[in-house]
């Protein structure tokens, strides 16, 4: 049976009368509650230093020390007693001035949201449950009412291009199906050791008979997922059309390769990570689609993904599904600021951002569909899953398609691409960089909506005949409103100088002179701007419940286009 390390947590309240407060070291941020494999450390060495050497010190206290198999640097698996304070172990070796870097083995876990719907195996098409590619406003799931449009619109797509079996998606997570009848006839298969010898490293790339890609969570050349969380994202990348199965991919024809290192548990750890990125960059991919987060910032994991991107390869990652703000709360590995880094949020048929999803005005590219996804799970089945996770594929699926008509495109601009091809919602305005959802026809043929916004260079200030503000604190169950109008403006928005509000219960919204809502929050912040309304009048509104006040808010000017 296979074992997976039980996860800790970097700050660990267990640890024999130890309490500490953890440092912010730039090599290696990360936050309390980020979970890493107890004892384990990864350690790179300076250039030059002699690893033989450098490990044969007792006075540094390691259990043991592995190399961790890349094609290109030396990385290191320290082991030292899990009873120490990992923080403190960590400290010493980041002050050596040998070491590159040591951070601790972060754990990851595939992203899935709270609901999962199985189904049974069925020898029906099921093309008509797949709202993600065409929404209908009728195929929602459980019987709501959706948007229709509110998809990729893939059908349009497929008039320009249904993908290309040249096209090589690696799914990063845990494993494929590979026997999966919607998925086999798309499957990626090493003929050098399919026709290969036996128990021989043909295509000498380090791994023996990996005929099916490789499992670097048990270290085997066997990728078949046990799980199910991979094979689900493989179906929406590429399951296989008109075939009387199931499900439909956003691209007909793709090679996809499992390359495996979430074990059938669903969680994996840096060193996994780092090599199974390395691992698909050898195979020279085009695409990875990686639906799996967790841990801190990790410089190794980065170093990994910065060599894909010099590889030329797209690096697609789920945001997130804790509902927060990646601009405040970064995840990882979404949130590293890589070229080829595209960072996905999720979306609902009704065209709004699912509530688990987490988003980021500054860090999260695209919405794409992630609830109640149908597609592809193990043993041949089927079954509706929820999270960025299943938002992840769509994306990767919809950049394959744009490789396969036009071949690989420089990273900036590819994801300068995919952004201005989305399609503006306002509801996503505030939460992705693009303000918008994936749009695959859009993005195939360089098709750019209007985005009905105004130029960023022409916002001039006007100051308030007098600041709308609260007292400080604010009182309990008050309500607080004032209406703004600029003679001649065609956009306003206020400038909020401080709020200071009780999260997720006393709030501030803007309202257009419709009184319809377009921005609403809570918490803290600095020099925050609001979303923009049209015309030449705002409402602002303060509202406080009946316990906890905090210090409240100032607001002293608006900005205007006029």
């Amino acid at each position: 049976m296979r074992r997976q390390c039980s996860p800790g947590k970097f700050f660990q309240r267990g640890m024999i009368g130890l309490a500490f407060t953890v440092p912010m070291l730039a090599s290696a941020m990360f936050t309390p509650e980020a979970e890493f494999v107890p004892g384990e450390l990864i350690i790179k060495l300076k250039t030059g230093i002699d690893a033989k050497t450098f490990f044969s010190n007792k006075n540094l206290g390691i259990i043991s020390n592995e190399k961790i198999k890349l094609s290109y640097g030396d990385l290191y698996l320290v082991k030292v007693p899990s009873d120490k304070n990992l923080v403190m172990i960590r400290n010493i070796f980041e002050s050596n001035p040998e070491v590159a870097y040591a951070e601790p083995n972060f754990v990851y876990r595939a992203i899935n949201g709270n609901d999962m719907i199985l189904n049974t195996m069925t020898e029906d098409p099921r093309f008509g449950e797949l709202w993600g590619l065409k929404n209908t406003g009728a195929n929602a799931p459980g019987g709501a009412r959706g948007i229709e449009g509110a998809d990729v619109d893939a059908v349009k797509a497929w008039e320009v291009t249904k993908g290309s079996k040249a096209v090589k998606v690696a799914v990063i997570d845990t494993g494929i199906d590979y026997n999966h009848p919607d998925l086999a006839d798309n499957m990626w298969v090493n003929e050098a050791e399919l026709n290969g010898e036996e128990g021989v490293d043909d295509d000498e790339n380090g791994y023996v008979d990996d005929i099916r890609g490789w499992d670097f969570s048990f270290n085997d050349n066997d990728s078949i997922d046990g799980h199910s969380h991979g094979t689900h994202c493989a179906g929406t990348i590429g399951g296989v059309h008109d075939n009387g199965e199931g499900v439909a991919g956003v691209m007909a024809d793709v090679t996809l390769v499992p390359v495996k290192f979430l074990s059938d548990g669903g969680s994996g750890s840096t060193a996994g990570a780092v090599k199974a990125i390395d691992y698909a960059t050898s195979l020279d991919v085009d695409v990875m689609s990686n639906s799996w987060g967790g841990g801190g910032f990790s410089e190794a994991l980065k170093d990994s993904i910065v060599r894909a991107k010099e590889a030329g390869i797209v690096f697609v990652a789920a945001a997130g599904n804790s509902s927060s703000d990646n601009d405040q709360r970064p995840h990882y590995p979404s949130n590293y600021d890589v070229e080829n880094v595209v960072s996905v949020a999720a979306h609902t048929a009704q065209d709004v951002l699912a509530s688990f999803s987490c988003y980021g005005k500054t860090t999260v590219h695209i919405a794409a569909p992630g609830h109640k996804i149908l597609s592809t799970v193990k043993n041949g089945g089927y079954a509706a899953y929820s999270g960025t996770s299943m938002a992840t594929p769509h994306v990767s699926g919809a950049i394959g398609l744009l490789i396969a008509k036009e071949g690989r495109l420089e990273h900036a601009a590819l994801r300068e691409r995919l952004l201005a091809t989305s399609d503006p919602i306002r509801s996503y305005r505030r939460k992705t960089i693009s303000g918008g959802r994936l749009n695959a026809y859009n993005l195939v043929t360089n098709t750019r909506p209007d985005r009905n916004e105004p130029d960023p260079s022409k916002w001039e200030a006007v100051s308030l005949d007098e600041a709308f503000e609260s007292a400080h604190p604010y009182e309990n169950k008050k309500t607080l409103t004032k209406t703004v109008t600029v003679e001649g403006a065609k956009y306003m928005r206020a400038k909020v100088v401080r709020y200071d509000l009780e999260r997720g219960y006393d709030f501030l919204r803007v309202r257009n002179k419709s009184r319809a809502e377009v921005d609403k929050f809570s918490g803290r912040g600095t020099e925050y701007k609001t979303e923009f309304v049209e015309g030449d009048t705002m409402i602002i509104e303060f509202s406080s419940d009946a316990s906890v006040n905090s210090w409240g808010f100032l607001i002293e000017e608006v900005e205007v286009i006029r």
